[in-house]
């Protein structure tokens, strides 16, 4: 069945324009450390109201940030989540640079959402993120193994609002929905553990409020379909995520 959802995949990509590229002080590799391994073909396959997938690296510009950031995980990151500095010392983007690049790769993207958000049939987004088995360096969770799915609304272990971090993105009542679904299908899941939902969940879920549309944040565990050597994947284990993880969303959908 055709989900009554956006697919947003913001992370999926590692691509750098070439103009850019020279001002990195990454190599390939560390510039692949990036890339959320999976998600594009994991949720960016799901027979979805719509699908957005990222273009271009996070590392270009992160659409999962509020486009008024400016600090080193802003919208324009200057270290990566390893702690790395992404830039050459005399090359760290300017405000103009910033600026362009918002026009340029930041703006189609958060114009598409809003316009696909706004069709009467959809009924909410899910953003969807991949992560590393265990918390690395600048990670809230550094050190310690992940469940299998993360899920998040804005809210505390149990999906309920918090007076720290304000309205939730969903209704608690569908995220634990969401949470047996996902267990019964074998997965581990955790609820706003180790992150409570990111720009896009929030910035949507507030925009949409009055249209009665959730958002809800998905990250994946990346141990569950990576293949030997960094940023590889096994074709095998990832079919078997991905036909788990499409019939979850399709019993989802027939639930909200």
């Amino acid at each position: 069945m055709r989900l009554p959802l956006v697919i947003s995949v913001p992370h999926c990509s590692g691509r750098i324009p070439e103009r850019i590229r020279t001002d990195l002080a990454l190599s390939n590799d560390e510039i692949a450390d990036s890339v959320d391994l999976g998600t594009r073909e994991i949720f960016g396959t799901l027979d979805a109201g719509d699908i957005l997938c990222s273009e271009w690296s996070r590392l270009v510009v992160d659409l999962s940030r509020d486009p008024g950031r400016r600090d080193h995980k802003g919208v324009v990151a200057r270290i990566d989540y390893f702690g790395r500095s992404i830039y050459h010392a005399n090359a760290v983007p300017d405000e103009k640079e910033i600026s362009d690049r918002l026009r340029e790769y930041y703006w189609p993207y958060h114009n598409r959402l809003r316009e696909v958000l706004a069709r009467p049939h959809i009924k909410g987004v899910i953003d969807c993120h991949s992560v590393s088995g265990i918390g690395p360096s600048e990670a809230p969770d550094a050190g310690r193994k992940r469940k299998d799915i993360i899920l998040s609304n804005n809210g505390d272990h149990m999906g309920k609002m918090t007076p720290a971090l304000g309205k939730t993105t969903c209704p608690s009542e569908t995220l634990n929905l969401m949470k047996q679904v996902f267990l019964r299908a074998g997965f581990s899941v955790s609820i706003n553990n180790p992150y409570t939902a990111g720009f896009i969940s929030t910035h949507y879920a507030g925009a949409f409020a009055g249209m009665e549309k959730f958002a809800v944040q998905i990250e994946i565990n990346q141990d569950l379909y990576a293949g030997p050597g960094p940023g590889k994947i096994s074709p095998g284990r990832l079919a078997d995520v991905r036909s788990k993880v499409c019939r979850c969303l399709d019993e989802i959908a027939e639930m909200i």
